[in-house]
């Protein structure tokens, strides 16, 4: 059996996660290996933030703004 990769995904709190929250409303489902991080802008992310995602277990990340 084929494991999945665990992704961490860090949201805009003004785009992207307005998107991710309206596919919730939609009953739309995304995978369930993704984990949703709502942030204030991705413009101001911490790299540090995304190398901690990584080192902690993530098999990559995803920034969308």
């Amino acid at each position: 059996m084929e494991r999945e990769p665990k992704i961490i995904a860090f949201l805009c709190n003004w785009c992207s996660y307005a998107g991710a929250d309206l596919a919730g409303i939609g009953r739309i489902q995304y995978p369930s290996n993704i984990r949703v991080v709502r942030i204030p802008c991705t413009g101001r992310i911490n790299p540090l933030l995304i190398i901690s995602a990584l080192r902690h277990g993530a098999d990559s990340v995803l920034t969308s703004g």
